[in-house]
């Protein structure tokens, strides 16, 4: 029987084996069958040319403009250009000494077309694409005709030396001998849900008749992926929920009530509101697992402090966990700022009430990570901040009531576990999980779904506008002198600037396509014509840019004479900290740095950001620079340095980005704009998408529905033992490493 657990080089042949899985990752039938088609085109349809990415493999369906053919100047051979086009937009396609493409590519001809984009001379092209064009009239002399007159033609991602019709053909040999699949759903839940089978929609998704087969298989598609990870983050909710966590209940003569008394300004509506959320959950018995997400500078820190002073009141402590050193000392410095005499319990001036805020890092001195360890064993300190080191087996706590994690993102589940651990063997700590990443609810409901959330929308008064501009250095590359001025005159009128880049530079490797090639790079040689491409089918992407390549040029070039420092996560912990105190003192007035700066630094005089290839970020991760500038009395200002060329959809997210300082909006577009997958794929994970069909975006009601319905099903089976179909879906959609991600989320 051919199952979809069938190894596909039984089915297809070793060769063909094994290009489907060194290009694609794709090892057996359900891996093939699970590769769903990108789209579908009708017949004539073509594609639209202006969506086209630089770097991406592309296959586009389009007609056959014009040809041309001459021989090179500076070396033997001739070039054959075809420019193909969707009546719009056009599209060259280069080969080298093949002139006898001249006599296929017939002007007027239909065809699919694949192969990587790049650009010569600021246009867009595909070199030596692979190419198969349509013949209209004779619907019957092989398998190309017959798939371009079928009713759709499905489009699949792809990759070099591996096109979507190729791929099609794999799919059309497997649906043909393969037997089938049991339905991992009950029947109940199918019919009441009015679902087709999994059978029937991995057949359709792959040879539809209509669209309305295509939206019928998708909706059933959609819905296992949304189950199966809801079933998961409903066995860790009811996992959690097991352990009691300890009472702390509000007092009104308390540690937190002498604070909001000496509190120098007022509370905005949201920080009172979930402050009584947080209140009333760390009440009960049951363990807090809640997230915080606000904007920059919304007052998150407010909130997590005052909830660390009502446990306090408790007789319990808090920990604090923080992404980097940088920022957990600087939150150690920030609360004991904000507590004053509150924080100094056993010193001269502190208050009779008053608790202990102590900072353990991995940097500290012997003799002062043996103080800080012995203070958050005994009791003495309240509130302990610290970075990863507070999860080591050494540091142990008194009585350890409410982990507060900052930047959520930057953490996995199992290191919350281990904070949890610290909380003894009877109870479970309160979880109170901070981000200064908007998520839209689709999003909390799936990467987050086994913590409630709450948001922040408000900003606290006093902050000042931050306006944003793109500056496009390959269409204008005057502009970019024009932003080093304004660095100037900022410096002249006493604030200060952040340069910030991707990598760090000198011996460091850049990662993935940023390695530098020792090819050719298509660029003009000098006598009009473009060199034969490289191996790989066009040019590769330039690296990346350093801190410390860009920190020597500026120094000797258009920012010479300012005092220029250099913050990266190479330095040592004394010089990062001692570079953050220099410019927050004001003896620097550019800070060249990596996004060591990203969260939780606060220097209210800086007042510009350059953001030197802002195109390697993501929206909210641009967002969240952002924020470091617009602190004070001044105005922000975010200038986004890019390459990226108008029309792309690189420049259409830095455009989304210059255009609002809303983080939820942005949040929003970030998913609109975002190739599927991607909140769960290789961009944050390192792994292929367990999400291949569910949009977090458009399917909010399917995730809902399937959150309720998770519920429902654990309430009464948690580990899945009566039901072996959903377990078993659980294992093929969300496999051991997707459920990992999904747990470290």
């Amino acid at each position: 029987m051919t199952t979809l657990d069938a190894k596909l080089d039984r089915l297809l042949g070793a060769k063909t084996g094994k290009a489907l899985e060194s290009a694609l990752g794709l090892v057996t039938v359900g891996d093939l069958l699970r590769h769903y088609p990108r789209r579908y085109a009708e017949r004539g349809e073509l594609t639209a040319i202006a969506g086209l990415e630089l770097g991406e493999h592309a296959t586009v369906l389009a007609k056959v403009e014009r040809v041309t053919k001459r021989t090179m100047k500076s070396r033997r051979g001739t070039i054959v250009e075809a420019r193909i086009t969707d009546g719009h937009r056009s599209l060259s396609c280069t080969f080298f000494n093949q002139a006898w493409r001249e006599r296929e590519l017939i002007p007027g001809k239909r065809g699919m077309f694949a192969g990587k984009v790049t650009a010569f001379r600021e246009q867009l092209q595909l070199s030596h694409p692979e190419y198969q064009l349509f013949d209209s009239e004779a619907t019957d002399v092989g398998a190309a005709a017959e798939e371009f007159a079928a009713a759709l033609l499905p489009v699949y991602p792809s990759a070099q030396g591996l096109p979507s019709w190729s791929i099609a053909r794999c799919v059309g040999q497997v649906l043909d001998v393969w037997d089938g699949t049991d339905d991992p759903l009950p029947t109940e839940l199918r019919e009441r849900l009015g679902m087709s089978s999994l059978e029937d929609a991995l057949r359709k998704i792959h040879r539809p008749q209509n669209f309305g087969e295509v939206a019928a298989a998708q909706d059933r598609l959609k819905w296992d992926e949304a189950l199966a990870v809801q079933l998961i983050l409903a066995q860790r909710r009811s996992a959690i929920e097991e352990r009691p966590a300890p009472v702390c209940e509000r007092r009104d003569d308390g540690v937190r009530a002498a604070f909001d008394e000496r509190m120098p300004f007022q509370l905005t509506r949201g920080q009172q509101e979930i402050g009584e959320q947080i209140a009333a959950d760390l009440g009960t018995a049951h363990p807090m697992n809640r997230l915080v997400q606000g904007e920059v500078g919304s007052g998150k820190t407010i909130v997590a402090l005052r909830a660390m002073l009502q446990v306090v009141d408790a007789g319990r402590q808090a920990a604090m966990l923080a992404p980097t050193e940088v920022l957990a000392a600087q939150h150690a410095r920030s609360l004991r700022e904000l507590l004053g005499e509150l924080a100094m319990a056993g010193e001269l001036g502190g208050a009779e009430n008053a608790t202990r805020v102590t900072l353990l890092t991995g940097s500290l001195s012997t003799a002062q990570r043996r103080q800080a360890m012995l203070e958050a064993a005994s009791g003495e300190a309240g509130i302990v901040v610290g970075t990863h080191a507070l999860i080591q087996d050494k540091v142990s706590f008194a009585d350890l009531g409410l982990v507060v994690v900052d930047e959520q993102h930057r953490f996995g589940v199992e290191q919350r576990d281990a904070l949890r651990a610290r909380g003894g063997d009877e109870t479970a700590p309160h979880v109170l999980v901070m981000t200064a990443t908007p998520i839209p609810r689709t999003v909390a409901m799936t990467v987050y779904g086994d913590l409630e959330t709450s948001a922040l929308r408000e900003l606290p008064q006093g902050r000042s506008p931050i306006s944003t501009s793109v500056v496009p250095v390959s269409e204008k590359p005057a502009w970019l002198d024009r932003a080093w001025a304004r660095i100037h005159e900022e410096v002249a009128a006493g604030h200060q600037v952040y340069v910030v880049c991707p990598r760090i530079g000198d011996d460091e490797e850049p990662s993935g396509k940023g390695k530098k090639s020792k090819k050719k790079s298509t660029v003009d040689d000098g006598d009009g014509e473009e060199p034969p491409p490289d191996d790989d089918g066009g040019e590769q992407r330039r690296p990346p840019v350093a801190v410390i390549d860009v920190a020597e040029q500026l120094a000797a070039g258009p920012l010479s004479g300012l005092r220029l420092g250099i913050l990266h996560g190479r330095l040592a912990p004394d010089d990062k900290d001692a570079v953050m105190r220099s410019f927050a003192a004001g003896e620097l007035d550019v800070l060249v740095a990596t996004t060591v700066i990203e969260v939780g630094v606060n220097v209210p005089n800086a007042t510009v950001m350059v953001i030197m290839d802002a195109d390697r970020f993501g929206v909210s991760q641009l967002h969240q620079l952002r924020g470091r500038v617009g602190r004070g009395s001044a105005p922000g200002l975010c200038l986004l340095v890019t390459e990226a060329m108008g029309g792309t959809t690189t420049r259409e997210r830095l455009d989304a980005v210059a255009s609002t300082t809303d983080g939820f909006e942005l949040a929003r577009l970030d998913l609109e704009l975002r190739r599927e997958g991607d909140i769960l794929g290789a961009a944050q994970s390192g792994r292929k998408s367990g999400l291949k069909m569910l949009s977090l975006l458009r399917d909010e009601d399917v995730i809902a529905q399937a959150r309720d319905e998770a519920d429902r099903v654990v309430a009464v089976d948690p580990e899945l033992r009566e039901h072996p179909g959903l377990a078993r879906m659980v294992a093929e959609v969300v496999d051991e490493e997707r459920a990992e991600y999904l747990e470290k989320s």
